[in-house]
């Protein structure tokens, strides 16, 4: 990005003194040696695109040239475009102070987006290209090599020693298929946030099977830095950048039906808690039919205690439907600790229905 910013600023002679010292401390970053390549030829000739080789070159490279020149194209749309200062992707409702950070990846733009979760909401602490597959975005089946959109978490960390060369300095699973995924019978695992081979330090913007995948010093960073189980990751196709004041209707709003739905059961009003659950129900394989007898169980045992909710985030996600991905703990007032939920919610006729509902911990 330095050696841009100096090109753009046509400090021509910095830029390749940037670019030199680049490649050779990184000498597998093969879009430095094509950038260096190029202000070494601008020294002779006017160069007029990226990789300005002959044709009978460009040929012989193959597919390489274009994928390093759609790599570059890539890095330089989040040099020129940043995210407005202050702004955070409109997934994020509301995160609770137990998720120390989160992620969200746009696939537009090639970016992974890095939030510090702090007293007065995310901040955006750091930014990374990242590769998405080969197909692009919107994975539906097994083996379509696409990555996946949605809500999800971190779910582990993978170090260099348990895998492969291929995955890098490690991997940081993520829980597809969420609900959602599973409500919409799509298929497919082992999605990861993961390394390069070690003779490649990039991949192309459009080159997994699947996974996301980021340099391994990024990777290092950010298996650093985030949380297992409590870290979300939104991966969109493009995202939305608002100011936190604009979500705060939307998180009240929602915020009171989460609340009349538990207020309701600790009331004891059965049939408010039943319109409260979609027909398609499902919670770890067991429908609605099977569900329901569970939850008149649990609310008969918690008559006695006013239930609240604790640790509470939200994170929304629209596409052909509104979703709401709902974590919290849910205590007896006085108790200090309580079963760690999620719920799913989509909007059914302009209502809200839980489609999922379980403990996760």
């Amino acid at each position: 990005m330095g050696v841009y910013e100096l090109i753009g600023a046509s400090r021509y002679r910095e830029a390749l003194q940037k670019a030199e010292q680049l490649v050779k401390d990184v000498p597998h970053f093969q879009l430095a040696q094509l950038v260096y390549g190029d202000l070494l030829a601008s020294r002779i000739h006017v160069v007029k695109t990226l990789g300005d080789v002959t044709p009978e070159a460009a040929a012989a490279a193959g597919l390489t040239l274009g994928d390093l020149r759609q790599e570059s194209l890539r890095r330089l749309e989040a040099l020129r475009e940043r995210p407005p200062s202050n702004a955070i992707p409109s997934q994020f409702l509301k995160i609770a102070a137990r998720s120390k950070h989160a992620i969200a990846v746009d696939a537009s733009r090639s970016r992974l987006y890095l939030f510090e979760n702090t007293a007065s909401g995310p901040r955006l602490i750091s930014d990374y290209y990242v590769s998405v597959g080969k197909a692009g975005v919107s994975k539906s089946v097994e083996g379509d090599q696409r990555t996946p959109l949605g809500v999800y978490y971190v779910t582990g960390l993978l170090s260099r020693k348990t895998l492969g060369d291929f995955y890098g300095s490690g991997a940081l699973p993520i829980n597809y298929p969420n609900m959602l995924d599973l409500r919409r019978s799509k298929s497919g695992r082992g999605i990861w946030l993961h390394g390069t081979p070690s003779n490649q330090f990039a991949r192309a913007p459009q080159a997994t099977d699947g996974c996301l995948v980021i340099s391994n010093p990024d990777l290092q960073r950010l298996s650093n830095t985030v949380e297992i189980q409590t870290t979300p990751i939104v991966v969109a196709p493009k995202l939305n950048w608002v100011g936190p004041a604009s979500l705060e209707s939307g998180s009240q709003n929602f915020e009171a039906i989460l609340h009349e739905w538990l207020s309701a059961k600790t009331r004891g009003d059965w049939t408010q808690v039943q319109g409260y659950y979609a027909p398609d129900f499902n919670s770890f394989g067991r429908n609605l039919s099977q569900w329901l007898p569970e939850l008149k169980a649990e609310m008969a045992r918690s008559r006695s205690h006013q239930l609240q909710i604790k640790d509470l985030t939200m994170l929304n996600w629209v596409d052909t439907e509104e979703v709401m991905v709902v974590t919290f703990s849910e205590l007896g007032r006085g108790a200090s600790s309580g079963p760690l939920k999620r719920q799913y919610w989509v909007k059914i006729d302009k209502k809200w229905k839980i489609f999922f509902e379980g403990v996760i911990g």
